[in-house]
């Protein structure tokens, strides 16, 4: 069972209004992040890393490392749990972002990334058109955290024939609109829809989608 430090930071991080307030949050729960969500057995980001290979049908090509040679952004890095997850499938070349400083210094310590940034997505990324093969997104289309507005900018940053990779709260799909911003997108011949299933990734809390957008 979780501890009630644990129950509190949780909490709080979903309750969060602001970014610098989840910048803060985030940088106080850096440390006990990874222990915490292994407790609640949070296998979305091992989900999240076989859908980039599966998204980019690389799978036949490799069973052991799909992702080699692949350029990935690792949006809302957090500690690196997505990282670690792409790095067993092969991915040399990940870069991390997220905006808080402490869970950076902890994705420093996996020794999977070969960059970090600090960088606020909610606002446009620093990078060129169509710069990475593959963008994945983990645990930050929650409570408290990005509603769907990033999604068409994170399209934007991955090539022609890329993906975008993102978990969603199920609640939220409808609810905040990413069903509908999905739709957008796909109606406006950005993207194609190759996954939005459910899948429960944290013990006792269900899950949500694993989103994968195929950029047209």
């Amino acid at each position: 069972m979780a501890s009630t430090d644990q129950k509190t930071l949780l909490d709080r991080v979903f309750a969060a209004s602001t970014t610098e307030e989840s910048r803060k949050l985030y940088d106080e729960w850096a440390r006990t992040y990874d222990s915490d969500m292994s407790m609640h057995e949070f296998i979305a980001p091992r989900l999240v890393a076989q859908a980039v290979a599966r998204g980019l049908k690389l799978n036949h090509i490799s069973t052991e490392t799909p992702l080699q040679g692949l350029q990935i952004v690792d949006a809302g890095c957090g500690t690196g749990l997505v990282g670690v997850e792409l790095s067993k499938l092969g991915a040399t070349d990940i870069l991390g972002l997220d905006i808080s400083e402490g869970m950076l210094a902890v994705a420093k310590n996996t020794a999977v990334y070969d960059d970090l940034k600090i960088m606020d997505l909610t606002k446009r990324l620093e990078f060129e058109n169509g710069k990475f093969d593959a963008l994945t997104c983990c645990g930050t289309f929650t409570h408290g955290h990005l509603g769907p507005e990033p999604l068409g900018e994170f399209v934007r940053v991955v090539k022609d024939g890329g993906i975008v990779v993102a978990t969603v709260l199920d609640s939220f799909w409808g609810e905040k609109g990413f069903e509908k911003e999905v739709e957008r997108l796909e109606k406006e011949g950005k993207v194609e829809i190759v996954e939005k299933d459910i899948h429960d990734y944290r013990k006792e809390a269900g899950g949500g989608r694993v989103l994968i957008l195929r950029k047209l």
